[in-house]
């Protein structure tokens, strides 16, 4: 189990199963996602508006802070970030790319499972602000994208 990554692993053969679970109640960790989730600051409508839907779990690009006019494409999820789909792999953009709304930027891999992130804004990566393999949070800024 430790070696292929493995926190549960099931087998049944001839009648008879084997259950086995590694440090972790998956079921567990699910509730605590989501109740962590429940926590996390909801925007005003008129806010939420402008910046994004919060609710869908779908990427929100909003304006970065200070003078800049770039948008930014921030995590709708914990988990950890990836920049390519695999070790070896060509990544997903490079700063300079040029990303339309549906053009993947990145996958966040969260219990286990890989969720691809898409852009939801047109224009050019401008700025990656996380670094590849390293856990993210709710709301935690990825990229910068210049409209």
């Amino acid at each position: 189990m430790k070696r292929n990554d493995l926190t549960h692993f099931e087998l049944e053969r001839e009648g008879e199963k084997l259950v086995l679970k590694k440090n972790i109640d998956s079921e567990a960790l699910a509730g605590l996602l989501a109740g962590y989730r429940a926590q996390a600051p909801v925007a005003a409508p008129a806010a939420r508006a402008a910046s994004g839907d919060h609710e869908s779990g779908a990427p929100v690009a909003t304006p970065a802070a200070g003078p800049s006019d770039c948008l930014t494409i921030k995590s709708p999820m914990v988990g950890t970030f990836y920049r390519a789909s695999g070790p070896g792999t060509e990544v997903f953009v490079k700063v300079g790319d040029y990303v339309e709304a549906e053009t993947t930027v990145c996958i966040i891999e969260a219990m286990k499972v890989m969720n691809e992130i898409k852009a939801e804004v047109a224009g050019r990566i401008t700025r990656i602000a996380t670094e590849d393999a390293t856990p993210v949070s709710y709301g935690q800024v990825l990229f910068e994208v210049k409209p």
